[in-house]
């Protein structure tokens, strides 16, 4: 399914223990970093994403992707596509899936060079990750 060209969009950094939360404003331009979610079952996960979905008026999911270095994809690869088509089914929402190498080391960097400890770091690494691939999303989109 195509994601439509305007309203909010929800990118989810998918991981087994938790998954971080980005969303962009109406017009899709901008993303901003939302929430971790530590993971606990699939209803009360289900229960998150659809409060989020609501709360940001959201149409559409964005699920980051492993992929290799070559851009082939992996176990991991596979893990994110089954989570996003699980998302979709949960909120009702097309989803799409974007590249998401280096997200997560950009976001390390973003937050080590703001003087944050290791554990003010994990607090904040997941969602500053879906707000990186959320925006080059965006940016691919948009052709910029």
């Amino acid at each position: 399914m195509d994601l439509p060209g305007v309203g909010r969009l929800i990118g989810l950094d998918f991981g087994t223990r938790r998954f971080g939360v980005a969303v962009s404003n109406y017009d899709q331009t901008i993303a901003s970093p939302v929430a971790n979610w530590e993971r606990k079952d699939l209803a009360q996960d289900a229960r998150f994403l659809t409060k989020q979905v609501a709360e940001f008026r959201a149409v559409g999911l964005v699920v980051g992707l492993p992929v290799h270095m070559s851009g082939d994809e992996g176990e991991k690869a596979q893990e994110a596509r089954a989570f996003g088509t699980w998302a979709s089914t949960a909120c009702g929402l097309p989803v799409a899936y974007h590249d998401e190498r280096f997200s997560t080391l950009f976001a390390d960097e973003e937050l080590r060079a703001a003087g944050l400890s290791h554990k003010q770091r994990q607090a904040r690494r997941d969602m500053l990750a879906a707000q990186f691939f959320l925006q080059s999303f965006l940016d691919a989109r948009r052709g910029t």
